[in-house]
């Protein structure tokens, strides 16, 4: 059958939506980029907050009009919103024909045999096995760039997070699958690996009694034809001395940190049942910055938590300003049912919310653009990931972007180039979030 993949939310999503993709491949189906030509359409959802619901219930609903506008004959839904929610899915969209939660990606082929058969499927049984995730992947990343997924779940417990309800405890994957997955995504042409979990300090620490990410760096640092390793989600309060002395010394790996602080007043960061105090997270980011001077820090905040004041507020406007971030995500906090958080009293209005969302990007606007004026007449590494709408650009990444979620770096270049190829660049031009330069 003709099968196509709309896959929502995060990277480690993508991952899971790849090795779909590869199972459905491997049962010969064919996988059909145009929805209105598919006779299968699978929609991979994220249910980390309200608005990502949404846009996968638009997704959902917009995919369903495909059965009388396009050649639709089957609608499935797979991911955390199908995790969370399957009975209020199949009671009020009655157009979805197979809903699959988060541990039963490897039933998609099953799911389509019991379609044709014509009998609806639902399976969103938790599992704590992660066996699917050594399966043949369809890369869906830009050329010469894959993710690995390290580990699943979590033990975090944030008050504001729902996903340990969805996805369940941390599971780390073992060592020597992830260096063989490593290996064979490289035989097939990538140049950069971007490392995935909840918590990637924590991989390693349920099956081996303590975290192994350094020696996982080191490992990966030894492939022959791989160029970058990049680490994401690095929680503060497990980073050591000696994962930063990896970090600086492995040629391959990054220098490039990220960090979901969340918040800096050690009053909300209390709240938000986080671990490690302001004074922690100033450390950390300290050592680093001595450590490594060329590191490039990303971090990820929560404005209006139950009970953040215009004080609290304030203290982490300070605290962006003090710490000139290189990249910085603000996130209105989101109420979730189930969550410690949602019970909470001295809940945020949304109107203020929206505000402190706008006052914070405010501020890192600026500090991005003085970051990137600093990085002016130098030249990089950059990874070619496409050419840019007007034709005349190709667009790429640095070690200092990475994808989805940072700015593109656009280059001219008098010979044309092969897409997931590094060339180096040198920068001519800044702006707030990308940069311009040429090929030299």
């Amino acid at each position: 059958m003709k099968i196509g993949m709309v896959s929502l939310g995060c990277a480690k999503n993508q991952v899971d939506a790849e090795i779909m993709l590869g199972q459905i491949k491997n049962r010969n189906h064919e996988i059909v980029v145009d929805p209105d030509e598919a006779e299968v359409i699978v929609v991979n959802t994220c249910a980390f907050i309200e608005s990502a619901r949404e846009e996968a219930i638009n997704a959902i609903l917009e995919m369903a009009s495909k059965k009388t506008t396009g050649s639709l004959k089957y609608l499935i839904v797979t991911g955390c919103l199908a995790q969370r929610h399957a009975e209020d899915i199949k009671k009020y969209i009655p157009e979805v024909d197979g809903i699959i939660g988060v541990g039963g990606f490897d039933k998609i082929c099953d799911c389509i045999d019991e379609l044709e058969n014509k009998e609806k499927f639902i399976y969103n049984k938790p599992t704590q096995q992660l066996d699917y995730l050594n399966s043949t992947r369809v890369l869906t990343t830009p050329a010469g760039v894959a993710y690995l997924k390290i580990a699943e779940g979590c033990d975090n417990r944030c008050a504001y997070c729902a996903i340990p309800s969805i996805r369940g405890p941390f599971r780390s994957r073992p060592l020597e699958d992830l260096l063989r997955e490593a290996e064979s995504l490289v035989e097939m042409g990538i140049k950069e690996i971007i490392l995935v979990a909840q918590d990637s300090t924590r991989y390693g620490l349920d099956l081996y009694g303590k975290p192994k990410l350094s020696e996982l760096l080191v490992e990966l640092d030894k492939i022959e034809k791989l160029k970058l390793v990049r680490v994401m989600y690095l929680y503060p309060d497990e980073i050591t001395a000696e994962l930063i002395d990896v970090m600086k010394k492995c040629e391959k790996v990054a220098k490039y940190v990220d960090l979901p602080l969340q918040h800096i007043s050690d009053k909300i960061l209390k709240a938000m049942n986080r671990r490690g105090s302001s004074t922690d997270i100033r450390t950390i980011i300290r050592e680093f910055r001595e450590a490594i001077p060329e590191v490039v820090i990303r971090t990820s905040l929560i404005v209006g938590f139950p009970g953040e004041t215009r004080k609290e507020f304030d203290e982490l406007c300070d605290f962006v300003k003090e710490m000139e971030f290189d990249r910085v995500g603000v996130f209105a906090y989101s109420k979730e049912e189930g969550t410690k958080a949602a019970s909470m009293p001295n809940q945020v209005g949304k109107k203020e919310k929206t505000a402190r969302v706008n006052k914070l990007m405010e501020i890192q606007r600026d500090i991005s653009y003085k970051n990137n004026l600093k990085r002016v007449g130098k030249t990089y590494d950059a990874i070619v990931e496409g050419v840019a709408d007007d034709g005349i650009f190709y667009y790429g990444r640095t070690y200092a972007e990475a994808p989805e979620i940072d700015g593109y770096v656009y280059f001219t270049s008098p010979e044309p180039l092969e897409f997931g190829e590094v060339e180096k660049v040198k920068i001519l031009v800044a702006d707030n979030y990308d940069l311009t330069g040429e090929v030299v």
